[in-house]
C-alpha cells in the first residue's frame, strides 16, 4: 500500500515549492558552470560530469531499494519500490554529482568520480538518514574523500581557451593562487583572464567566475538563497586575505596592506564557487540569522588563515569543518520562532494587603508634609516678630511725644 500521507512537525506552511523544485533550480543554476567548464576543457569535463551524477544518483537509488526491501520475496516487491523511489526523487544526489564534478580537475580518473559519488551518497547522506539529516555537505565530503585518497585530483591542465593577455601564457589556477600566497604576493594573470577562465587552470566548474555569477543571479531571483550570504563572505575573505598577504612583504621591506589583490584573491581557487553553491546549503548551515552571520565570517576568515599557511586551496576543508559547528551555533543563537510575538508584561494585581500597606504609606507621607509646612509657619512667625516689636516701640514713642506737647 502506497502511503502518500507526509508526516512532519509543526509549524507547517502552505507553499507550492518542493524540495524537487528547489533542486531543479540549484540545477539549472549550475548549468552555465557545467557548460563552460565543457568548453573550457573538452570532453574529459563531460565525462567526469555524467560520471558523478550517474554513480550518485545509482547509489542512492541501490540504497534505497535495499533499504526498503526490494530483494525480498525473491523480487516480487521490486516495481513498486522503484514507483515509491521515482516518487519521492528530489533531485538532490543530481546537485551533490554535480557539485562534485565541478569542484574536481578534469584530469580525475572517471573511477575517482565513481568512487566518490559514492562515498559521498553512502557514507555521507543516506548512512545518516538521507535527505535533510546529513552532518556536512556530501559534495565538499566527496572532494575531500578523493583529494586525500587520488593524487592525480590535485593535477590541474591548462583550459582550451588561452588568455586575453598573451604575455601572460597559459597559468595553472593553483600556480597563481601559489604566487598570491609566496614571499611577495603578486598575480600574473590579469584579473580579466581569473574572471573568464581564459588561460588558466582549475575545477571543471570553478575556473569561469562569470558562469558562476549568472548561476547566483539565477539563485537570488528564483528566491533559493539569501543574496546577502555569498556577498557577506565575499567581502570578509577578501579583506582577511589581503590583511594574511601583507604579512608576505615584511621579508622584503615591512607589512604592506594591498588592496589590488582583493580580486585575485576572490578569483583564484573555488572561493566563489563554494559561497555561492556549498555554503547556503539548507541542511548544513544555520538556521537563524545571527548564526548565518557568524557562519559565514567565520568560514571566511578560516578559508583566508589556511589558504595563507598550507598554500593549497582549503574551501571543501572550511566547509566541512564549519558544517560540524553549525549544531553548535544553533544551540546558543537561538532565532526566533516560527509565529513569535513578543507579549508585553501586564501589571500584577495588587493583594488587598499590598493595597493596605500603600495607603499608610501615603497616611505617612501626608503627616510629614503637613508637619513641614507648620514648622515652616512657625520659622516665618519667628522671623516677622522682631519687626512687630520695633513698630511698637516706635508707635509708643510718637504718643508719648504728642502727650508731652
Amino acid at each position: 500500500m502506497d502511503n502518500s500521507i507526509v508526516i512532519s512537525t509543526p509549524p507547517h506552511v502552505k507553499s507550492r515549492r518542493t524540495t524537487r523544485g528547489i533542486m531543479l533550480d540549484v540545477c539549472i543554476a549550475l548549468l552555465p558552470s557545467a557548460i563552460a567548464g565543457i568548453v573550457f576543457f573538452g570532453w574529459l569535463a563531460l565525462m567526469i560530469e555524467l560520471v558523478a551524477v550517474v554513480s550518485c544518483v545509482a547509489t542512492e537509488f541501490v540504497y534505497y531499494f535495499i533499504a526498503n526491501k526490494g530483494f525480498s520475496n525473491k523480487c516480487k516487491d521490486a516495481g513498486k519500490v522503484c514507483v515509491r523511489w521515482w516518487k519521492q526523487f528530489d533531485f538532490t544526489s543530481v546537485v551533490t554529482g554535480l557539485i562534485l564534478a565541478l569542484i574536481v580537475p578534469a584530469t580525475t580518473p572517471w573511477y575517482a568520480a565513481l568512487i566518490g559519488g559514492i562515498f559521498s551518497i553512502a557514507i555521507v547522506k543516506m548512512l545518516f538518514g538521507g535527505t535533510g539529516k546529513n552532518l556536512v555537505n556530501p559534495a565538499a565530503a566527496g572532494r575531500v574523500f578523493m583529494a586525500i585518497s587520488f593524487a592525480a585530483v590535485s593535477t590541474y591542465t591548462a583550459a582550451n581557451i588561452p588568455a586575453l593577455n598573451f604575455e601572460s601564457g597559459i597559468f595553472t589556477d593553483s600556480t597563481n593562487l601559489s604566487w598570491l600566497l609566496s614571499a611577495y604576493p603578486e598575480t600574473k594573470v590579469t584579473v580579466l583572464d581569473l574572471f573568464l577562465g581564459t588561460g588558466v587552470a582549475g575545477c571543471i566548474g570553478e575556473t569561469c567566475k562569470l558562469a558562476i555569477l549568472v548561476g547566483y543571479i539565477y539563485l537570488c531571483v528564483r528566491n533559493v538563497i539569501k543574496w546577502w550570504q555569498p556577498l557577506l563572505f565575499i567581502v570578509v575573505f577578501g579583506f582577511a586575505a589581503v590583511f594574511m598577504s601583507g604579512f608576505g612583504f615584511i621579508a622584503s621591506g615591512g607589512y604592506i596592506f594591498d588592496i589590488k589583490l582583493f580580486l585575485p584573491h576572490l578569483f583564484s581557487g573555488g572561493v566563489l564557487f563554494g559561497a555561492v553553491f556549498m555554503f547556503p546549503d539548507y541542511v548544513t548551515s544555520p538556521k537563524g540569522v545571527y548564526g548565518q552571520i557568524l557562519y559565514y565570517v567565520l568560514a571566511a576568515v578560516l578559508v583566508a588563515v589556511l589558504r595563507y599557511f598550507t598554500h593549497m586551496e582549503v574551501t571543501s576543508f572550511v566547509i566541512m569543518l564549519m558544517n560540524l559547528f553549525v549544531p553548535l551555533i544553533d544551540k546558543y543563537l537561538i532565532r526566533r520562532p516560527f509565529g513569535y510575538v513578543k507579549v508585553k508584561k501586564e501589571k500584577k494585581a495588587k493583594t488587598p494587603d499590598e493595597r493596605v500597606a500603600d495607603a499608610v504609606d501615603a497616611l505617612k507621607v501626608d503627616e510629614n508634609a503637613a508637619a513641614e509646612i507648620s514648622h515652616g509657619k512657625d520659622n516665618e512667625n519667628t522671623e516677622k516678630s522682631p519687626a512687630a516689636s520695633v513698630q511698637s516701640v516706635n508707635a509708643d514713642n510718637v504718643k508719648s511725644a504728642k502727650e508731652e506737647a
